[in-house]
């Protein structure tokens, strides 16, 4: 991607309620945190997964993800002071090594409000671009 996104994966303190690991013994798996500062409308632009169901978001990233896996995403937008917080579903992978495209993760978002809030900021900052037929880091 540009130098417009950061990304920092970390793992949460917390792990969400009934997701059973069983490499622990049905110990609570913690989800990934992924942490992306998108700083311009093209970053915006080349991220945005617009053909998902409710929007999703492209996240840089060389560690390994499986499709359905739960992601916790943080996201700053522009030069907004919210930062987007929602739980998401891993809906594509691209791996390290895949010709002229960034490896890392498109994260679905949920049908709750934050994932409802998330896409209404992200369409209204890029408006009438989501319509264009310019690359982006999936399509």
């Amino acid at each position: 991607m540009n130098a417009s996104a950061m990304v920092a994966p970390t793992r949460p303190a917390v792990a969400p309620a009934g997701v059973g690991n069983p490499v622990t013994g049905g110990a609570p798996q913690r989800p990934n945190v992924l942490s992306l500062s998108i700083k311009d409308q093209a970053g915006l632009y080349a991220a945005y997964m617009p053909f998902l169901a409710r929007g999703g978001i492209f996240v840089p990233s060389n560690r390994p993800f499986r499709l359905g896996e739960q992601v916790f995403l943080v996201l700053s937008l522009l030069d907004r002071p919210q930062k987007y917080q929602v739980q998401g579903t891993v809906a594509w992978i691209t791996p390290a090594g895949t010709p002229m495209k960034t490896p890392g993760v498109g994260v679905h978002l949920p049908d709750d409000d934050n994932g409802r809030a998330l896409k209404r900021a992200v369409e209204e900052v890029l408006g009438k671009a989501i319509e264009s037929g310019r690359p982006t880091q999936t399509l």
